[in-house]
């Protein structure tokens, strides 16, 4: 199928567990995506058999993250771990995330993300792998989850200095948590390096039964340079496919 291409587009594979991996990477390269996100290594090659990439690989669990030095340990060794076989398969980033607050200050946690990056921030430069930490809402889905401000994301990017390392915006999290959605992409477009989808409310499909209007976010996106990929990960409440289908087609602006 014949697309503009100014987006290139992705897909969560955890929102269509229920379809067969290799039947489901078929369809999507039918309809122009590119890549399957978050699988695991063990099923990258059939990925690869569809000429698709896995664009953010998985590393760390959301919880237990990098802003308490206690998991440093664990979770640097998941993340670098993840860089090497993601350099292997050649393909651009790797997914980490901050950790619950847990009565912790912000600043604090801030200060503990940035020591636990800077160790491992070299590595991926040298492997040419992005390290990309997820923006979160902590209104309705991750009760607690520290990095769920763009401007706490941003600074904690500027701190640690590297274009190996960038942001994850998703867009249904930061509707739902700070609103202002194409302004904020506009003014943090340099921290963000991977963009994920989904219809507010209820994180369904991303169609005019929601509040945002994707093809305008899209827009915004193009106009800022962004080359790397957009990830549909709304959980569809209609026929899967089609509705994949369709939110292909309204992001391909």
């Amino acid at each position: 199928m014949e697309r503009k291409g100014r987006i290139k587009q992705s897909v969560c594979r955890w929102c269509f567990g229920n379809q067969p991996l290799d039947d489901f990477a078929a369809y999507c390269a039918s309809i122009g995506i590119r890549s399957i996100e978050l699988v695991e290594p063990h099923e990258w090659p059939i990925l690869k058999k569809h000429g698709l990439i896995c664009a953010m690989t998985p590393s760390h669990g959301i919880t237990r993250g990098l802003n308490r030095k206690e998991n440093h340990e664990q979770c640097l060794a998941q993340i670098r771990a993840s860089i090497e076989k993601t350099a292997e398969a050649g393909f651009p980033n790797v997914i980490c995330f901050s950790g619950n607050r847990a009565g912790m200050d912000d600043d604090e946690g801030m200060k503990n993300c940035e020591i636990a990056i800077k160790q491992i921030v070299g590595f991926a430069e040298q492997k040419k792998v992005t390290v990309c930490m997820e923006l979160l809402n902590s209104k309705r889905n991750h009760a607690d989850y520290m990095c769920d401000r763009t401007h706490w994301g941003g600074e904690l990017v500027r701190r640690v200095g590297s274009p190996n390392f960038q942001l994850l915006y998703d867009i249904y999290h930061m509707q739902v948590q700070e609103g202002d959605v194409i302004a904020t992409i506009r003014e943090y477009k340099d921290c963000i390096g991977h963009y994920h989808t989904a219809g507010v409310p209820g994180r369904n499909e991303i169609d005019q039964t929601q509040e945002l209007y994707y093809p305008a976010i899209m827009r915004a996106i193009a106009e800022t340079g962004f080359d790397g990929y957009v990830g549909q990960e709304f959980v569809p409440r209609r026929d899967p496919l089609a509705s994949l289908a369709e939110a292909v087609k309204l992001c391909d602006v």
